[in-house]
């Protein structure tokens, strides 16, 4: 969902100092490299009981983790923001002594009565409460949102993928350390609903508190979420086109009821683009889920949060419900191992816009939506660097590609399916998503995906090399750039890459009415242009590339906003 970059890890603490206890840097830092202790684990189950208290702005906390090992292990490593006080451990239902465990830093290391060996497990069960970190700005900076709806009631969300789920329950804060199962329990003051994700398995009341029920299988880290309000609910079913029926539930608040009915009628063609285009709904025996939140949007899986606002455009559609529902199979299904891939959960994700745009209305609007993200692209940094990277590492722009691997990441697969077809291009995209060339509901699971790895199941399916494009495109910052001199009755090609790396990319010239294919073998190519005649580059925008006019537009455009920046 990050739509815009966060702000640097310095200025995010010390905002949250004037309001909170500051977060560590452990806690902003989501993704940092896992011990080997952490890589040993198996991460079974995750069994959470909240209780969210709007009047306190506080929760209570009750997990239960499961995990076994690959590796004999000592120790249990998680990550736990520290302004949640632990009240107490135990392991396998026996107390530990305070002593062993701690968590200084918001890396709380749980020393074992004994050794874990493989083949057996443990349960670690944590008590805590506190204030968990409230958002600034859901969710580009992340936490809790204490809202309330118009009529005055609690309305509570969160929205953790900066920072990761250390904010509120004891978790592995690495895009690899799913739990294959997790139980929510989740009780709020009655009757508030808490819409969770997976499977609903009931409601209990008690004095005054309603308690939800909810399970779920291998969720994102970050995909975990909490929503409370005074939820109404939207029922339906769809019939997949490959057999199977998809449960339908939208959460939304009962002033909404005309818009979400409208937003509802979505859902059913959102899965058809999807199911046709990619592939089976990852979640169908779960639900496709959306619940109404305070803040814009994430993609919480099996529930995404929607705070759109119901907006209108001229596409007819909702660009954010979209988006987000995008990220069930880009994010969800596939998830990056590294925040360093994370371009194929956005680049990917963004680029089902334009596609969604050209099944249903054509081309005209497939190319607006690309030429709108073309303005957009920066070219300050590599989409990817080859390194592993924290989240702020990525989302930054000050550090990382920042919004490139949404808009610049759409124009790379729109350039890739160009050069390799339709065929090779969306099957690729099928095997990173699902690990198979032929997914069908049960034949598949939740799998994690690199960089590297795509580029080899795209090398295969095309028949051909294509090291070259992917290194011009996300391992160089600046685009290519098709340098065009014509001399007498001739026109001279030539690509110009940032690091001067072989690019032989064909491209297209109209000349008069003429349109020519140039091969561009070693990088150049010439043709015949007589004389007084003119010509067009790439006419049909097939190819990615560096382009004057929008560096002059981007430029002016800095100016002009810095003139209209208020004066501290």
């Amino acid at each position: 969902m990050k739509r815009f970059a966060l702000a640097g890890m310095s200025a995010l603490l010390a905002a949250c100092a004037t309001t909170q206890p500051p977060l560590t840097a452990t806690t902003v830092g989501s993704g940092a490299v896992r011990s080997a202790d952490q890589q040993a684990l198996e991460f079974d189950k995750a069994d959470l009981k909240l209780r969210i208290e709007p009047a306190t702005k506080s929760i209570q906390g009750d997990v239960l983790l499961t995990f076994g090992t690959r590796a004999a292990v000592d120790r249990i490593e998680l990550d736990l923001d520290r302004n949640l006080p632990i009240e107490a451990i135990d392991v396998d239902g026996q107390p530990l002594p305070a002593n062993r465990w701690r968590n200084p830093d918001g890396k709380l290391t749980v020393e074992l009565p004994r050794r874990l060996e493989p083949g057996k497990q443990t349960t670690v069960r944590v008590r805590y409460h506190g204030k968990p970190h409230v958002a600034k700005k859901a969710p580009w900076d992340g936490g809790f949102v204490w809202s309330t709806t118009p009529d005055g009631q609690p309305w509570v969300a969160s929205a953790v993928q900066g920072e990761g789920c250390d904010l509120f329950w004891p978790c592995i804060d690495h895009p690899t350390g799913k739990a294959k199962v997790v139980e929510e329990h989740l009780t709020v003051p009655a009757p508030l609903v808490a819409a969770g994700n997976g499977v609903a398995l009931g409601m209990d009341t008690k004095d005054g508190w309603n308690t939800w029920h909810w399970r779920t299988k291998n969720p994102s880290t970050y995909g975990i979420s909490i929503n409370v309000g005074p939820y109404k609910l939207l029922e339906g079913d769809y019939k997949s086109r490959y057999g199977n029926t998809i449960p339908l539930r939208f959460y939304y608040l009962p002033q909404s009821e005309a818009q979400a009915k409208e937003l509802f009628a979505e859902f059913p063609q959102m899965l058809d683009f999807f199911e046709s285009t990619i592939g089976p709904y990852p979640f169908g025996d779960e639900k496709m889920g959306v619940v109404e939140t305070p803040h814009k949007g994430m993609e919480h899986q099996t529930i995404n949060a929607y705070g759109n606002k119901y907006a209108k455009t001229a596409y007819g559609f909702d660009e954010l419900l979209q988006h987000e529902f995008a990220h069930e199979w880009f994010g969800n299904q596939l998830t990056n191992a590294d925040w360093d891939d994370m371009w194929l959960h956005e680049g990917l994700g963004s680029y089902m816009q334009p596609l969604y745009m050209q099944v249903l209305r054509g081309d005209q609007e497939y190319f607006a939506l690309l030429i709108a993200s073309r303005a957009g692209i920066r070219n300050k940094k590599p989409i990817v660097s080859g390194t592993p990277k924290l989240e702020e590492d990525v989302y930054d722009e000050k550090k990382g590609p920042g919004q490139d691997i949404y808009v610049k990441g759409s124009l790379v697969m729109h350039t890739l399916r160009g050069l390799v077809g339709d065929d090779a291009f969306f099957r690729s995209v099928r095997e990173i998503v699902y690990g198979t060339p032929d997914p069908r509901p049960g034949n598949f699971a939740p799998r994690y995906g690199t960089t590297r790895e795509f580029m080899a199941i795209v090398k295969r399916n095309a028949g051909r090399d294509l090291d070259w494009f992917f290194q011009a495109y996300l391992y160089q910052a600046a685009l290519p750039d098709l340098q065009a001199t014509r001399s007498g009755d001739t026109l001279q090609l030539a690509w110009k890459t940032e690091k001067d790396t072989p690019f032989p990319m064909p491209v297209e010239v109209r000349v008069g009415a003429k349109v020519v294919t140039v091969p561009m073998t070693d990088g150049r190519g010439s043709v015949a242009l007589p004389a007084g005649a003119s010509y067009t580059l790439d006419p049909h925008s097939k190819v990615l590339r560096r382009e004057e006019q929008i560096e002059r537009y981007q430029q002016w455009r800095e100016e002009q906003q810095k003139k209209t920046k208020p004066k501290n």
